[in-house]
């Protein structure tokens, strides 16, 4: 029999302020609540620019504690909405002690659970180990009305190791609030095969586990900051193109790549059962033969 969930993803670009961003999202959940949705995902991030694009003490600033302003306005839409919301906020746990966090509420004001981004980026234009502590929580998926839920957070969207375990956990789903564009001097056919790569990479952890799967990516070009810009920097067109697929990797819908976008989906989380029970990935695997996954290379 299925059991349909519908899930809405968020795709937004910066609107400049807290305030202003955070408006967005209200409008965006009053939305999603009138289309029938009953789960949203939010991009990583979303309550302002992403300000990794350079290394600079001040956007400490921008960061908050968990619970705080943000978790307070948006529990309250949850629970006004009768929403599962899944959000991405900069933590300010203590002073010098920061992290890329998502917050899940489930139909209330207060908070279901949390998830700290666990693989922290250093690359040009992603300088996030300057911002974010690597987290502490564990892989385990959060407790929800509709599920457990296997949050995690861009840049883990990577790695097979992290969709696994959230699936041994007992994920129902995985979801990916995500921050990820073009270095606009990159020629088309690599932005392309870099797109590419990336629904590729997640697909796969979507067959792998047997599991739906659904990554909100931010869009819209946004200009490197002033130091950025005078040392070469040219800023991040985040390629939006958010996304759900089913348990076998398949495409149920994209968002474009250059506007604002809700997407909703109806997923058939039942599917997950019979799929695993055809391909029976968990069942075969040799767990007796992998200790060499906890070596960083194996010389």
């Amino acid at each position: 029999m299925k059991r349909i969930l519908k899930l809405a993803l968020l795709q937004e670009s910066d609107h400049g302020s807290v305030v202003a961003n955070l408006d967005a999202i209200e409008a965006g959940l009053r939305e999603a609540a009138r289309a029938g949705a009953q789960l949203v995902l939010l991009q990583e991030i979303h309550n302002g620019p992403y300000f990794c694009q350079h290394e600079s003490v001040d956007e400490f600033d921008r960061a908050e504690t968990i619970p705080g302003p943000s978790t307070e306005r948006l529990g309250k839409l949850a629970a006004e909405l009768q929403l599962v919301v899944v959000a991405s906020l900069f933590e300010r746990r203590a002073a010098g002690l920061y992290h890329n966090t998502a917050v899940v509420f489930d139909r209330s004001a207060e908070i279901a659970g949390k998830y700290r981004k666990m693989h922290i980026p250093d690359d040009p234009a992603y300088y996030e180990k300057f911002y974010f502590t690597p987290g502490d929580l564990g892989f385990h998926p959060i407790q929800t009305s509709l599920g457990k839920l296997g949050v995690l957070v861009c840049w883990d969207q990577w790695y097979p190791e992290a969709a696994r375990l959230m699936a041994l956990a007992g994920a129902d789903i995985l979801l990916y609030p995500t921050a990820i564009g073009w270095d606009p001097a990159d020629p088309q056919d690599e932005k392309d095969r870099q797109r590419e790569a990336w629904t590729t990479v997640q697909r796969g952890h979507a067959i792998a586990n047997g599991l739906p799967l659904a990554a909100c990516n931010r869009v819209g070009f946004e200009p490197p900051p002033t130091d950025s810009a005078e040392a070469g920097g040219r800023g991040v067109q985040f390629w939006g193109s958010s996304f759900v697929a089913g348990p076998q990797g398949e495409m149920l819908a994209q968002a474009g790549s250059n506007k604002r976008e809700l997407l909703v989906v109806d997923i058939d989380m039942a599917r997950s059962e019979g799929v695993r029970r055809i391909w029976p990935f968990l069942r075969d695997r040799r767990i007796d033969a992998y200790a060499d996954l906890t070596k960083r290379f194996r010389d």
